[in-house]
């Protein structure tokens, strides 16, 4: 549906040359650096990355809030920038909604009002018919749950109904596409979580596409489709949640996306899907590795802390199993951390917290095969 393609944007550097996104010339720094994704009818599709890794500056681009300075953006068979061509449709008729991460509801206006005044201001030729106005926002509102608020002030609304409420002001205009530009960032903890599941409730139920914006690692693991991950103005990885999880394709993506535990080695045996590897510490086999490197290859190996199974007992019979002891543990409610320290190393587990193991005990863990990554060495 919505196709991104070598999409840059640059801005004049004349304070902050030491960012390291400067262009050749070293003039213009690029907060977008060349990004190439497509967006699939009825998908939820997330640009995830810390603040100031080009997310938002590449929703906006593709709102047209902003202008990029190469590249080009399509939805269906329409083109809305095209850098070569000097194609640069305007925002208000790309026909897309957005919500924003303030809401910027209207205070002065009702929730009906709120809602049925982005179709009261349409041109002429376009605007619905006053039943038809209202029958669309009396539709959207009982969507999103609003429909015995309407007479309300939206200053009355709780944080989490006038987040629904921005959203219903965007779908009464029916876009092809929305774009959500971290919408539940002011949320308490408790609510944004409970509108996690809101939000995506209603992108299914009403099978929305929409590219979603956001900073928070959990909201996009639990409400997207597709995730891509973006570092520096550039996508270091597309794929769905599980993927990105198990396999990350960088050391930012392991990083970023929860916690991993990083061991350096060296590639000693190749056999079809499986790598073993020799690091400091021991042998260490990997099954199912899709990209193998070769024999006589530094890797890092990313190993995710609740695939370290922890136990007193040396089992022998495992592969992958070590020994060593326990420095720390941090008990998380749901979750208790354990701190082994094998040499020099540090290895993370996460464990149910029926088993909680004291500081100094000696302990085993081993980790299953086809749950350690190799992860190309930066």
């Amino acid at each position: 549906m919505l196709t991104v393609e070598s999409l840059k944007k640059s801005y004049d550097d004349t304070a902050g040359r030491a960012s390291g996104r400067r262009s050749d010339a070293g003039t213009r720094v690029f907060a977008v650096g060349g990004v190439d994704f497509e967006v699939h009818d009825g998908e939820l599709f997330t640009l995830l990355g810390p603040s100031g890794c080009g997310k938002t500056t590449t929703l906006r681009s593709v709102a047209g809030l902003e202008r990029p300075t190469e590249g080009r953006v399509t939805l269906g068979g329409r083109v809305l920038f095209d850098s070569k061509h000097g194609v640069n449709m305007r925002a208000n008729q790309r026909g897309l909604g957005m919500v924003f991460q303030s809401y910027a509801i209207w205070p002065h206006m009702s929730v009906f009002k709120n809602v049925s005044f982005p179709l009261e201001v349409m041109p002429r030729a376009k605007r619905p018919g006053r039943k038809e106005i209202e029958d669309r926002v009396r539709q959207v509102l009982e969507v999103t749950e609003l429909g015995a608020y309407a007479a309300r002030a939206a200053t009355k609304l709780s944080g989490g109904q006038q987040q629904r409420l921005a959203l219903a002001r965007a779908l009464v205009t029916r876009p092809e596409l929305m774009l959500l530009d971290e919408p539940l960032s002011n949320l308490d903890a408790k609510l944004r979580e409970t509108m996690r599941f809101e939000l995506k409730r209603l992108q299914r139920e009403l099978n929305l596409t929409a590219i979603y914006v956001t900073h928070d690692q959990s909201e996009a693991l639990v409400m997207s489709n597709r995730i891509a991950v973006m570092n520096q103005g550039r996508i270091e990885q597309i794929g769905k949640p599980r993927e990105i999880y198990t396999k990350p394709a960088t050391r930012f993506v392991a990083e970023f996306i929860g916690t991993s535990n990083f061991i350096e080695a060296k590639v000693v045996s190749v056999s079809g899907g499986e790598v073993q590897v020799d690091a400091a510490q021991g042998r260490l086999v990997a099954h199912g590795v899709e990209a193998a490197p070769a024999v006589g290859d530094t890797v890092l190996i990313s190993i995710r802390p609740e695939c370290v199974d922890l136990s007193r007992e040396r089992r022998g019979d495992v592969p992958n199993e070590w020994s060593g002891t326990v420095l720390t543990r941090a008990f998380m409610g749901d979750v208790v951390d354990h701190i082994v320290g094998v040499g020099d190393l540090e290895v993370r587990n996460r464990s149910n917290p029926n088993l909680s193991i004291p500081p100094g005990t000696e302990v085993h863990f081993s980790v299953a095969p086809d749950k350690v990554t190799l992860v190309p060495v930066d």
